[in-house]
């Protein structure tokens, strides 16, 4: 792999001005063995405990998720659901799995909305009307049985003694929770487990170096130890179905009950000498990640500097396309028909790279999705309206829903992102069970062209029906080199999910970085709605951002998003581990 020194002085030169503290010139992890890499050290130590005690990559994740789920409640949990990718090394095969949300049987098209057709605000956010069927903890079970080599109980044993032992909760912690204050302090439950008592017996928020014990939580984690199939027909499921039932909520024991998580075969296309595989829909992650490298066939990166002026702007154009035709194409593939091959092709790519213009940008609204003669569709094919329009109330896009990712010493990996949508989710907590509800039900499209929490813009593809699973943007990635192990990555952050995931690959595959400066490097993000593509602060050089605004590039500027993990397998076969800087997370191997 290359390593340029000028390109490494330089980005960890932009990284140290744009990120503050250590953890900004932080080195990758190496190992000869195994690596883990996740969104918090304790997450980090169950998977290698597991790793020590003979399992493989495969229980190791799961470990750790279940170990995310008790100390990162903002970002995951047992109450969300994901998506993960798994590479078999003794036979090369790529396998995926959708745990993702669905709605519930009782959910309908027009729940958000009021008698006038407008969008209720917060409905789809906050409080129980917002909850999705959880299929985390069924799409751990389901992979634990179909790749684990340990005892499930074995491995939910971490996230029990972090629960009923407690954690320091952290800056990350406590801010998110002042950001989601009014949703976190509705509801009984949910401040007795996340809130603390002063002195006059007044629930309080927690304080950076304060200690969360979730008794309740434990309990389910034991029942879980014990019978899987808990959170579906157990106890706790019973509880979380009447809780729902007094409260209005729409999730039944029959809607828990009848949760299956589903084997998808992987998205997989070329990029370069390697094979990269990701999630297909009902993600968008991995169509519009390989339909971007697409649109950069042509464009060798590899030969031009690291941000270089007409990279960014074929790179932020490629974007805006991309996002185009996921407001309109995309959905749950059991409902709709995704135009999943037509819209990775190399040809539809070459339909439209033409329409970038080199010397100047776009607007969002001169961007179209793409017409069914060019996706070679039937001309009958309905083609929802697409209407760019800025969203109004969107959150920051930090690091909501967590990544992880581990390579053991045969080279198997898993990649898996999974959430609660929002952060801490609906902000409700079942009383009993500790298990803290998603939101997921936002990611629906609550009406055609009014933009999610996110910023995105959805169509009738992605209308609420009963039993459907809403858009995702998780992209957990594994590329392969000649079959065998080369890297594996992905990200939090809602939209900003598939940009970010794309970059890490090009940071490594392109510019030669190694792990943690793939992870850690200012990035770009463009999603067609709103207009303006979101650069970090210090992200860009101010002649780099001068020169892309004479080209008719608007900017924002934010704060760091996304909280990336990533591992590379060098020539020499050492394992490189990178966690983001903009996290608290970790990589480390045995």
């Amino acid at each position: 792999m290359r390593r340029s020194p000028a390109l490494v002085f330089f980005v960890v030169a932009a990284v140290a001005a744009w990120a503050t503290g250590a953890a900004a010139h932080r080195a990758s992890a190496e190992s000869r063995t195994a690596m883990a890499a996740t969104a918090h050290p304790l997450a980090t130590d169950a998977a290698l405990s597991i790793l020590a005690a003979g399992g493989n990559a495969v229980d190791a994740a799961v470990a750790a998720t279940l170990a995310i789920s008790v100390v990162e409640p903002f970002s995951a949990g047992l109450g969300g659901g994901g998506f993960t990718v798994v590479l078999e090394a003794s036979t090369g095969a790529v396998s995926a799995l959708d745990f993702r949300e669905k709605a519930p049987a009782k959910a309908t098209r027009t729940m958000f909305v009021d008698a006038a057709g407008k969008v209720v605000p917060r409905r789809s956010v906050d409080g129980w009307l917002s909850v999705a069927v959880p299929g985390t903890v069924a799409g751990l079970v389901a992979l634990h049985e179909k790749h684990g080599r340990l005892p499930w109980a074995m491995l939910v044993a971490p996230a029990e003694q972090l629960a009923r032992e407690g954690f320091v909760v952290g800056r990350r912690f406590v801010d998110d929770f002042a950001w989601r204050k009014d949703a976190m302090t509705r509801e009984a439950a949910t401040r007795a487990v996340f809130m603390k008592r002063d002195a006059a017996g007044r629930h309080v928020p927690l304080q950076p170096g304060d200690r969360l014990v979730q008794k309740d939580l434990a309990a389910t984690l034991q029942a879980l130890a014990s019978s899987p199939r808990a959170l579906q027909d157990g106890e706790p499921a019973k509880k979380i179905a009447a809780a729902m039932k007094a409260n209005g909520g729409l999730i039944d024991e029959h809607d828990l009950a009848n949760y299956a998580p589903t084997w998808r075969t992987p998205l997989c296309g070329p990029y370069k000498d390697l094979t990269l595989c990701t999630m297909p829909p009902p993600s968008s992650g991995g169509v519009h990640l390989l339909q971007i490298l697409r649109l950069l066939d042509g464009t060798d990166l590899s030969r031009v500097p690291w941000h270089d002026v007409d990279a960014l702007h074929t790179l932020i154009e490629a974007m805006r396309i991309a996002y185009a035709d996921r407001a309109v194409w995309l959905g749950d593939p059991a409902f709709v028909d995704v135009p999943v091959a037509a819209l990775t092709s190399p040809a539809y790519a070459a339909l439209r790279r033409p329409q970038i213009d080199p010397l100047r940008a776009k607007r969002s609204l001169d961007v179209k999705a793409a017409t069914p003669a060019q996706l070679a569709l039937p001309a009958a094919t309905p083609v929802p309206p697409l209407r760019a329009r800025d969203a109004t109330g969107a959150p920051k896009e930090g690091q909501h829903t967590s990544h992880l990712t581990v390579v053991d010493d045969a080279r198997n990996a898993v990649s898996l992102t999974f959430t609660v949508n929002y952060s801490f989710g609906s902000g409700v907590v079942v009383d009993g069970t500790g298990v803290l509800l998603n939101d997921e039900m936002d990611d629906f499209a609550a009406a055609p062209g009014v933009p999610n929490s996110y910023g995105l813009v959805g169509g009738e593809a992605n209308a609420v029906a009963p039993g459907k699973i809403p858009l995702s943007s998780m992209t957990p990635l594994i590329a392969t080199k000649n079959g065998k192990f080369f890297l594996t990555a992905g990200a939090p952050g809602g939209s900003t999910i598939i940009t970010t995931t794309l970059q890490t690959v090009l940071h490594v595959v392109d510019w030669g970085m190694d792990a943690q400066q793939a992870v850690g490097a200012p990035r770009i993000h463009q999603q067609h709605s709103p207009e303006a593509t979101r650069i970090e602060a210090f992200g860009l050089d101010p002649a780099t951002q001068q020169a892309l605004q004479a080209r008719g590039h608007a900017f924002t500027v934010s704060d760091g998003w996304g909280n990336a993990m990533c591992i590379v397998q060098r020539e020499d076969g050492t394992l490189e581990g990178g966690a983001d800087p903009r996290g608290e997370g970790s990589a480390r191997g045995p």
